[in-house]
């Protein structure tokens, strides 16, 4: 029994603490991901705070897996961990049965897995912890209290540390489809054997006082302008295989509204700095103008991309301009501003404006051509 305790303790110990530090390594993409639930859910209250909730989540996963091996008040963090992976079932579950959400974001980006994937490992996991909780008071603390709790401390810290670096100078580990050595025109070709969904559009009108539905090859044959539309669904009528491009929507605008990504890519080599909007811009303008005026004295092409182009217009008006959604942005750009060394439409280097030692060799690299 013992040794089925131990062995246990640290498939379990050592699953939370992979599951928080692949998560801590990109905040900002569990943030994104408990926004999508919210939004599902209609909570639009607590989308700001979902950042919060994700620095909190990350780091007790981490501390609660470090104190399942030492063996640590096991009564008190069995109960926390059961709470905790009862929940988490609860999200996969919903996720697989109402199919709105496609992943559950549980390993972060660098182990994607399906909601259906997520589901079964909770449940396992349900499984374990249930052990832990019948059994707990015949765990016995590995080690005295005093350093059980130097262990959780140096857990928790090193916890903080990595999510307050990673929020300022991009993840150390960069699993996203934007990802430095990327081509971006690649990562938006689908891929071989891909099949898409099929799918039916549903619509709502009302006449009459009366709701009608219909879908599109079934239109009323009385169908005219005393019909008010209400609302259109898209409807699943068959699935595809999942197979679909890393990039799916990457444009780059102009300010007219011109679409210029073919134009851009073209350019051999060129700096874009994406900044998706500029709530702190006081934070960082200085490294930005000093790098735009560097670049423009070397007759470095560099632009400026943003989704919020207006506000862009008042504060730059020596840089080029374009406009991009701020949904793929906030996958490109974890950072605001991150700048983007390009060579075409690879993606040569790439890092936060606040690493004052890459903003400092920015032209030198174009210029040297250190990126080759």
């Amino acid at each position: 029994m013992k040794l089925l305790q131990l062995i246990i303790r640290w498939v379990v110990g050592l699953l939370f603490i992979f599951s928080g530090l692949v998560k801590a390594n990109d905040p900002l993409g569990l943030a994104y991901k408990m926004q999508e639930f919210f939004e599902v859910w209609g909570l639009h209250g607590l989308q700001d705070y979902t950042l919060w909730f994700s620095l909190m989540m990350n780091t007790f996963e981490v501390v609660a897996g470090v104190a399942v091996i030492v063996g640590w008040r096991m009564k008190l963090f069995s109960w926390l961990l059961l709470i905790l992976i009862i929940f988490f079932t609860f999200l996969t579950g919903y996720a697989v049965l109402s199919g709105k959400i496609k992943t559950c974001g549980c390993f972060g980006d660098c182990i994607p897995l399906s909601s259906k994937q997520s589901f079964i490992k909770d449940l396992v996991l349900l499984v374990l912890i249930v052990f832990l909780f019948l059994f707990h008071n015949q765990i016995q603390p590995r080690f005295s209290t005093k350093t059980s709790l130097k262990i959780l401390v140096f857990g928790f810290l090193g916890t903080i540390f990595l999510q307050y670096r990673d929020l300022k100078y991009l993840p150390v580990v960069d699993c996203l489809p934007y990802k430095k050595g990327n081509d971006i025109v690649q990562q938006m070709q689908v891929p071989a054997g891909a099949i898409a969904d099929s799918l039916t559009l549903n619509f709502v009108y009302k006449k009459n006082e009366k709701i009608i539905n219909f879908d599109q090859a079934h239109f009323p044959n009385d169908f005219d302008s005393t019909y008010e539309y209400i609302d259109r669904k898209d409807i699943v009528a068959k699935k595809g295989n999942g197979l679909v491009a890393p990039i799916a929507d990457f444009s780059l605008q102009t300010l007219s509204g011109v679409d210029t990504t073919k134009g851009i890519f073209q350019t051999d080599k060129y700096i874009m700095v994406m900044a998706k909007d500029f709530e702190n811009y006081d934070n960082w303008k200085i490294n930005i103008h000093d790098l735009i005026q560097d670049a423009q004295v070397k007759h470095i092409p560099i632009f400026l991309v943003t989704a919020d182009a207006n506000t862009a217009s008042e504060h730059f008006r020596t840089i080029e301009i374009l406009k991009c959604d701020a949904t793929v942005m906030k996958t490109a750009a974890r950072v605001i501003p991150t700048v983007f060394l390009m060579e075409k439409s690879k993606i040569k280097d790439k890092f936060s404006a606040n690493n004052q030692a890459m903003m400092q060799d920015v032209v030198d690299l174009i210029m040297e051509r250190k990126l080759n």
